[in-house]
């Protein structure tokens, strides 16, 4: 067992990866690299199943996207009964974690996101698709698992896989498509320009730092008031972000803010009080294209920033770098 553990777990990182990705949530996706464990152990018990395992990353990869296409199946049920706008489970990271000879952070979940730092508009574009859609897009596109595989996991043809990434890719550039194309530098100055903006409290220059089309989401779980729709258009959302970071300073006196990574891209870990005096934790992640902000996704459900650690005294706001 020590042996089939280790190669395993030479393996978690990509797995997790490809969960993540897939279901947009941290702990189903470790509850789904689990089980992809639990059937690899079973197979290895059973002589025939064993013989089918002649590559090892390739079965686990298959085994681990079935599982996450049947949570997807279940999941569609749950989100349409979910209160309010939904956003994925951000995996957060610290921006001075030192230096990574590997270029990921330590933490696998993490290394799971920024093995190729998508980012959340990325995420949240492909809670569009249909689970089948969702699945042949991630593994093509993201993990270049061929068609032939693909269809083992779905079931299906080579050219109904092929079919099915060819959609799911339309989707993910249509034109309505948060666009989020900068690099660490220029995500870094776009970060920092919608700070300055926020802080002057004029909606003018806000609107400066916004994209025309920019999309505001953002998802409280029903634990706290949020929009239930996307807030469109860089006059409305640069109006609703100046009210909400006004109504912090007055509840809490002071707003503690640090940057941080959000799904392997650079934004904000936030932390105030509500108008009713309870603790109001906030994840803001940024898309970022042609120099200009075209996403702000908002996430302050409690129920997926419970790994949060709480931010220090000397995080106040403004954040510094």
């Amino acid at each position: 067992m020590r042996d089939l553990a280790t190669e395993f777990e030479a393996e978690r990182g990509r797995l997790l990866a490809v969960a993540y990705r897939m279901l947009g949530s941290r702990s189903e996706a470790e509850d789904a690299v689990q089980e992809t464990w639990l059937r690899y152990a079973a197979a290895l018990a059973d002589p025939t199943a064993r013989a089918e395992i002649r590559h090892l990353g390739a079965w686990l990869t298959t085994a681990c996207a079935r599982i996450c296409l049947d949570v997807l199946r279940s999941a569609r049920v749950r989100r349409e009964a979910y209160p309010g706008q939904w956003l994925p489970e951000p995996v957060v990271a610290p921006l001075d974690q030192g230096p990574r000879t590997d270029g990921f952070a330590p933490d696998p979940a993490e290394r799971a996101v920024r093995a190729d730092q998508v980012g959340t508009a990325l995420m949240v574009v492909l809670e569009r698709l249909a689970p089948e859609q969702r699945v042949a897009f991630v593994l093509h596109d993201v993990f270049a698992v061929p068609f032939s595989r693909i269809a083992e996991v779905l079931g299906t043809t080579d050219a109904a896989a092929r079919q099915l990434a060819s959609r799911a890719r339309r989707a993910v550039h249509a034109p309505d498509a948060p666009r989020h194309t900068a690099d660490a530098v220029e995500q870094r100055r776009v970060l920092a320009a919608f700070v300055a903006a926020v802080e002057s409290g004029e909606l003018a220059a806000l609107v400066r730092v916004l994209a025309p089309d920019v999309v505001l989401i953002g998802d409280s779980g029903g634990h706290f008031p949020a929009a239930r729709r996307p807030v469109l258009g860089a006059d409305a959302v640069a109006r609703l972000i100046l009210g909400l970071f006004g109504r912090a300073g007055r509840y809490a006196g002071t707003l503690r803010a640090r940057p941080v990574l959000v799904d392997g891209v650079e934004g904000l870990h936030l932390e105030t009080l509500h108008s009713d005096g309870r603790p109001l934790r906030v994840v803001a992640a940024l898309a970022v294209d042609g120099g200009r902000v075209t996403g702000v996704f908002h996430q302050l459900n409690p129920e997926k920033l419970g790994n949060l650690p709480p931010l220090a005294a000397e995080d106040r706001w403004p954040p510094r770098w």
